[in-house]
């Protein structure tokens, strides 16, 4: 998007260059990586920069009103209420499809929010990656309020780790090693000495939490989670000793909880000129007139699944009344496509990865990853045995 840096790095790109690019991330994290990462990162000018922050914004002063919890106490499903919740989330990544607007201005508009933690020990060595093998201007960041990695880190550590010991801190997951995203667990083992343990490994005493490490078994005071309930229910006959919603003498470092009260089930609450319209199924007594301009999105779903680009009204009424109030009705978002490739342009979706510390009055923009996409939705499944596609980084003008 920034065009003079755009037309530096492409005449640098050849696909040998992106294969040793590939090739040294195996040599330093061998068979970690398990999904595409894209050819390039995303160059983003400052005026979208400036737009981006001016969303987070609006976001930022929704999710910190004092009634937010109130406001979202039925976005947690029953049965999936998790004890001792604290007053706000420590994780909020928000997504952003690049658009234009009226004007034929670049604008960032929503896609959804969450609070869960994404690839936050990835994405600063992905940057460090893309800066060691390809021309990157000095004068661009993947960072916010940090201006190394190492402070970034440090941040992380402070909130996750804290006074703790690493060991007595675990990344929750359910078969951690089998998991796409097991590169990011890696990194953050490697970074923070904090170590991905699944959960079937969990043994219960009473309201305490043990692993085994070494023949030794080690207290857990802390759990950064990684682990969300639609994992769970792919194995239907798990045999655990912990089960999340169990009462236990253990900090979540994000709370199981804030993954459902932040998440697609907010949006109706937020208004700014970033944000499209959007509504619960269940609150709408008539449908839009246009339809054609709205997508289908069921409140809990992962990674894209069952949302519905194409509607019409005989398909929202035969939504059953008692599942209505688990759909949301949104404005649709048409994604301009602004990198250029070598074989045309391509579109991208931008995610700002926040944390939030427990005594902090407001979360704190870090960092961000992007994901590319050439078909009609960001996710794999529109992006298959396609180039110029898949995750990677910003870099932000600032």
């Amino acid at each position: 998007m920034i065009q003079s840096i755009r037309q530096v790095f492409n005449q640098a790109f050849s696909p040998d260059r992106y294969r040793a690019f590939l090739d040294k991330i195996e040599t330093e994290l061998p068979g970690q990586l398990d999904f595409r990462v894209a050819e390039t990162p995303v160059f983003v000018p400052k005026v979208l920069t400036d737009k981006l922050l001016a969303a987070c914004n609006d976001i930022v002063n929704v999710i910190t009103r004092d009634d937010f919890k109130a406001l979202t106490e039925r976005a947690i499903p029953e049965g999936q209420r998790v004890p001792n919740e604290d007053s706000h989330t420590q994780f909020m990544a928000v997504d952003f499809a690049v658009c234009r607007d009226m004007d034929g201005q670049l604008t960032p508009q929503l896609i959804e929010l969450q609070g869960f933690p994404s690839l936050y020990g990835f994405q600063p060595f992905l940057a460090d990656q893309f800066r060691a093998s390809y021309p990157i201007p000095d004068n661009l960041s993947h960072l916010f309020t940090v201006s190394t990695n190492a402070g970034y880190l440090e941040q992380l550590r402070q909130m996750i780790v804290g006074d703790c010991k690493p060991e007595e801190v675990i990344l929750l997951e359910i078969y951690p090693e089998k998991q796409k995203t097991r590169i990011d667990f890696t990194l953050t083992q490697q970074y923070l000495g904090v170590a991905p343990v699944c959960l079937t490994k969990i043994r219960k005493e009473g309201r305490q939490l043990f692993y085994e490490k070494e023949g030794r078994q080690i207290p857990i005071r802390r759990i950064y989670n990684r682990l969300i309930f639609d994992d769970l229910q792919n194995y239907p006959d798990l045999k655990t000793d912990f089960r999340l919603t169990d009462d236990v003498d253990v900090d979540w470092v994000g709370h199981p909880n804030w993954f459902f009260r932040i998440s697609k089930f907010t949006l109706p609450l937020l208004k700014s000129p970033y944000v499209p319209a959007s509504y619960f199924l269940s609150d709408l007594n008539e449908y839009p007139t246009d339809l054609e301009n709205y997508v289908l999105k069921p409140l809990f779903s992962f990674a894209g699944s069952g949302v519905k680009l194409h509607i019409s009204q005989a398909d929202l009424n035969a939504i059953p009344t008692e599942q209505r109030s688990g759909y949301l009705l949104q404005r649709k978002v048409r994604y301009e496509p602004v990198i250029q490739s070598p074989d045309g342009l391509v579109k991208s979706e931008i995610r700002m990865l926040f944390i939030w510390p427990k005594n902090a009055p407001r979360p704190t923009l870090l960092t961000n990853l992007s994901r590319l996409s050439r078909g009609e939705m960001i996710g794999v499944n529109f992006n298959k045995n396609k180039d110029w596609v898949g995750g990677t980084v910003c870099f932000f003008e600032k």
